[in-house]
C-alpha cells in the first residue's frame, strides 16, 4: 500500500477543482440532502468497491471456481455484517446513556474541571472519560465539544492558544479510554477472531489503556508543572 501510494503521489497530479461540480450538488432524492457533505464518506466508499472490482480482475481465476466465490462471498458478508450490527449497537448504548439525567451532572462536573493555566487538562478528562461511558471515541468527543467546545475556545485565546492544539489534544484522548469491554470495536474484533474478553482483553487493555494512560500521566505533569 505504502508503495502504491508513493508512485501515485509521484506520477499523478491530483486537481480538487474536479469535484467542484459534484460539491455543487443541492443532493440526491431520498439519498443526501447536500453532496459536499458526504464528499469524504463516498470517496471512501468508492475506493472500496474500486478495491474490490480490481481483487476480482486480479483473481478471475479463482473466481471461476463458483462453490469457492460464494463461500468466500458468504464468509464476506457475515463478517460485514457482524461488523455494523455491533458498532450499530454500540452507538444506541451510548447515545441511549448521553440522554441520562445522571450522565448530564458527570458531564458538567468534568467540564469543571481547571488544572493548570491552559484547557488542555480539562478537555483531555472530558473527551476520553464521556468516550470509556459511551464505548465510543467519536460519541465521546462529540458530545464534550457540543458541550464545551465554546468555553475551551475562548480559553485558548485568551492565552493565544491556537485552536488546532484543542483538536489535536481532543483527537488523542478520544483515544484513551473508548477500548473498554463494551465498545463496539473490541467486541467485533474478538468476535471475527474467535476470542472472548477473558482470552484476549488482558492484551488489548495492556497496549490500548495503559499506554496512553502512561502519556496522558506525562502530558498533565507537563501542563500543571511546566517541567520538560
Amino acid at each position: 500500500v505504502l508503495i502504491v501510494n508513493f508512485l501515485v503521489t509521484q506520477f499523478v497530479v491530483w486537481n480538487p477543482a474536479i469535484l467542484d461540480a459534484f460539491k455543487e450538488m443541492k443532493g440526491v432524492p431520498l439519498v443526501v440532502g447536500d453532496v459536499k457533505n458526504v464528499a469524504s464518506i463516498w470517496a471512501l466508499i468508492i475506493a472500496l468497491v474500486v478495491g474490490i472490482f480490481l481483487a476480482l480482475l486480479i483473481g478471475r481465476k479463482e473466481v471461476r471456481n463458483v462453490h469457492a466465490l460464494t463461500k468466500v462471498l458468504n464468509a464476506g458478508a457475515i463478517g460485514s455484517l457482524l461488523a455494523i450490527m455491533n458498532t450499530a449497537s454500540e452507538v444506541g448504548y451510548g447515545n441511549v446513556i448521553s440522554q441520562l439525567p445522571g450522565f448530564q451532572h458527570v458531564a458538567h462536573a468534568l467540564m469543571s474541571i481547571q488544572i493548570g493555566g491552559t484547557p488542555l487538562v480539562s478537555e483531555a478528562v472530558s473527551v476520553t472519560t464521556l468516550a470509556g461511558i459511551t464505548g465510543s471515541a467519536s460519541g465521546g468527543m462529540a458530545i464534550a465539544l457540543e458541550l464545551m467546545s465554546k468555553q475551551w475556545m475562548a480559553w485558548a485565546q485568551q492565552i493565544g492558544m491556537g485552536p488546532e492544539i484543542l483538536h489535536r489534544v481532543a483527537s488523542m484522548a478520544s483515544g484513551g479510554l473508548d477500548t473498554l469491554p463494551h465498545n463496539g470495536a473490541v467486541i467485533t474484533l474478538l468476535a471475527v477472531c474467535g476470542l472472548t474478553h477473558r482470552d484476549s482483553y488482558k492484551n488489548i487493555f495492556a497496549i490500548t489503556l495503559l499506554k496512553t494512560f502512561a502519556v496522558f500521566v506525562i502530558i498533565m505533569v507537563y501542563s500543571v508543572t511546566g517541567i520538560h
